[in-house]
Protein backbone atom coordinates (compact mmCIF):
# COMPACT_ATOMS: atom_id res chain seq x y z
CA UNK A 1 0.00 0.00 0.00
CA UNK A 2 1.06 3.33 -0.85
CA UNK A 3 0.08 6.71 1.11
CA UNK A 4 0.45 10.23 0.63
CA UNK A 5 0.05 11.90 4.13
CA UNK A 6 -0.42 15.73 4.65
CA UNK A 7 -0.47 17.46 8.52
CA UNK A 8 -3.81 19.44 7.52
CA UNK A 9 -5.71 22.49 9.28
CA UNK A 10 -8.72 21.22 7.53
CA UNK A 11 -9.74 19.11 4.35
CA UNK A 12 -12.62 17.85 2.32
CA UNK A 13 -13.46 15.82 -0.27
CA UNK A 14 -16.53 16.37 -2.56
CA UNK A 15 -18.41 13.97 -5.08
CA UNK A 16 -20.48 15.50 -7.72
CA UNK A 17 -20.43 19.26 -5.89
CA UNK A 18 -21.34 17.73 -2.71
CA UNK A 19 -19.45 17.44 0.99
CA UNK A 20 -18.61 13.88 0.90
CA UNK A 21 -15.97 13.91 4.00
CA UNK A 22 -14.17 16.91 5.76
CA UNK A 23 -11.91 17.13 9.01
CA UNK A 24 -10.42 20.36 11.09
CA UNK A 25 -7.06 19.69 12.43
CA UNK A 26 -5.67 16.14 11.17
CA UNK A 27 -4.02 14.40 8.48
CA UNK A 28 -5.47 13.74 5.00
CA UNK A 29 -4.09 9.97 3.71
CA UNK A 30 -4.37 9.48 0.38
CA UNK A 31 -4.13 5.41 -0.27
CA UNK A 32 -3.73 3.34 -3.07
CA UNK A 33 -3.69 0.08 -2.88
CA UNK A 34 -1.04 -2.14 -4.91
CA UNK A 35 -1.46 -6.02 -5.95
CA UNK A 36 -0.97 -8.03 -3.49
CA UNK A 37 -1.80 -5.67 -0.30
CA UNK A 38 -2.86 -7.94 2.18
CA UNK A 39 -4.68 -6.79 5.58
CA UNK A 40 -1.40 -7.07 7.60
CA UNK A 41 0.27 -4.51 5.28
CA UNK A 42 -3.20 -2.16 5.96
CA UNK A 43 -3.09 -2.56 9.41
CA UNK A 44 0.59 -1.91 9.67
CA UNK A 45 0.27 1.64 7.70
CA UNK A 46 -2.52 2.41 9.85
CA UNK A 47 -0.74 2.50 12.93
CA UNK A 48 2.57 3.74 11.44
CA UNK A 49 0.47 6.37 10.24
CA UNK A 50 -1.15 7.61 13.52
CA UNK A 51 1.93 6.87 15.49
CA UNK A 52 3.83 9.46 13.25
CA UNK A 53 5.29 12.29 15.65
CA UNK A 54 4.33 15.40 12.77
CA UNK A 55 2.69 17.63 15.36
CA UNK A 56 4.28 20.18 17.13
CA UNK A 57 4.48 20.42 20.85
CA UNK A 58 4.64 23.27 23.16
CA UNK A 59 7.85 24.28 21.89
CA UNK A 60 7.10 24.20 18.50
CA UNK A 61 8.94 20.44 18.00
CA UNK A 62 7.60 17.71 16.29
CA UNK A 63 6.88 15.38 19.10
CA UNK A 64 3.33 14.44 19.09
CA UNK A 65 1.32 12.10 17.15
CA UNK A 66 -2.39 12.45 15.79
CA UNK A 67 -3.95 11.21 18.84
CA UNK A 68 -1.48 13.65 20.98
CA UNK A 69 -3.16 16.27 19.53
CA UNK A 70 -6.96 14.51 19.05
CA UNK A 71 -6.98 14.85 15.43
CA UNK A 72 -8.65 13.29 12.68
CA UNK A 73 -8.23 11.37 9.53
CA UNK A 74 -9.11 12.36 5.93
CA UNK A 75 -8.93 9.29 4.34
CA UNK A 76 -9.13 9.55 0.21
CA UNK A 77 -8.60 6.25 -1.95
CA UNK A 78 -6.30 6.75 -5.11
CA UNK A 79 -5.30 4.05 -7.33
CA UNK A 80 -3.09 6.62 -9.38
CA UNK A 81 -0.31 6.73 -6.75
CA UNK A 82 0.10 2.67 -7.80
CA UNK A 83 1.20 4.31 -10.84
CA UNK A 84 4.37 3.58 -12.71
CA UNK A 85 6.11 6.89 -14.47
CA UNK A 86 9.65 5.09 -15.27
CA UNK A 87 8.89 5.02 -19.15
CA UNK A 88 7.86 7.45 -21.15
CA UNK A 89 5.74 10.30 -19.74
CA UNK A 90 2.60 8.29 -19.45
CA UNK A 91 1.74 6.52 -15.69
CA UNK A 92 1.40 3.14 -16.64
CA UNK A 93 -0.97 1.30 -14.11
CA UNK A 94 -1.88 -2.16 -15.68
CA UNK A 95 -1.69 -4.97 -13.15
CA UNK A 96 0.09 -2.74 -10.28
CA UNK A 97 -3.04 -1.36 -8.95
CA UNK A 98 -5.16 -3.66 -6.89
CA UNK A 99 -8.26 -4.81 -9.30
CA UNK A 100 -11.10 -2.77 -7.51
CA UNK A 101 -13.17 -4.73 -5.29
CA UNK A 102 -10.29 -6.06 -3.23
CA UNK A 103 -8.65 -2.32 -3.11
CA UNK A 104 -11.94 -1.23 -2.08
CA UNK A 105 -12.17 -3.36 1.01
CA UNK A 106 -8.58 -2.63 2.07
CA UNK A 107 -9.72 0.99 1.95
CA UNK A 108 -12.45 -0.04 4.37
CA UNK A 109 -9.94 -2.05 6.42
CA UNK A 110 -7.36 0.78 6.19
CA UNK A 111 -10.69 3.39 8.02
CA UNK A 112 -11.50 0.75 10.58
CA UNK A 113 -7.70 0.06 11.68
CA UNK A 114 -7.61 4.17 11.41
CA UNK A 115 -10.52 4.49 13.56
CA UNK A 116 -9.64 1.77 16.35
CA UNK A 117 -6.61 3.65 17.00
CA UNK A 118 -7.65 7.07 17.50
CA UNK A 119 -10.29 9.16 19.23
CA UNK A 120 -10.61 11.78 16.16
CA UNK A 121 -12.98 11.24 13.56
CA UNK A 122 -12.15 9.26 10.22
CA UNK A 123 -13.81 10.87 7.91
CA UNK A 124 -13.84 9.49 3.74
CA UNK A 125 -14.56 10.10 0.38
CA UNK A 126 -15.85 7.65 -1.92
CA UNK A 127 -14.39 4.48 -4.19
CA UNK A 128 -14.28 5.04 -7.54
CA UNK A 129 -15.49 7.90 -7.52
CA UNK A 130 -14.79 11.40 -9.18
CA UNK A 131 -13.52 13.19 -6.60
CA UNK A 132 -12.37 16.96 -5.83
CA UNK A 133 -10.16 17.33 -2.42
CA UNK A 134 -9.60 20.47 -0.96
CA UNK A 135 -6.30 21.17 1.93
CA UNK A 136 -4.91 23.73 3.71
CA UNK A 137 -1.34 21.92 4.30
CA UNK A 138 -0.10 22.86 7.60
CA UNK A 139 3.91 23.71 7.14
CA UNK A 140 3.74 22.26 4.59
CA UNK A 141 4.52 18.94 5.92
CA UNK A 142 3.91 15.94 3.68
CA UNK A 143 5.19 12.09 4.13
CA UNK A 144 4.93 9.15 1.72
CA UNK A 145 5.15 5.52 3.32
CA UNK A 146 4.96 2.40 1.39
CA UNK A 147 4.09 -0.99 3.30
CA UNK A 148 4.97 -4.24 1.59
CA UNK A 149 4.86 -7.94 3.05
CA UNK A 150 4.46 -6.13 6.32
CA UNK A 151 7.34 -3.84 6.39
CA UNK A 152 7.38 0.02 6.18
CA UNK A 153 9.45 1.85 3.47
Amino acid sequence: MKAVIQRVTGAAVEVGGETVGSIGGGLLVLLGAERGDTEADCAKLADKIVKLRIFADSEGKTNLSLGDVGGDILAVSQFTLCGDCSHGNRPYFGDLAEEPARAEELYELFKRECAARISGKVAAGVFGAEMKVSLTNDGPFTIVLRCRDGKIE
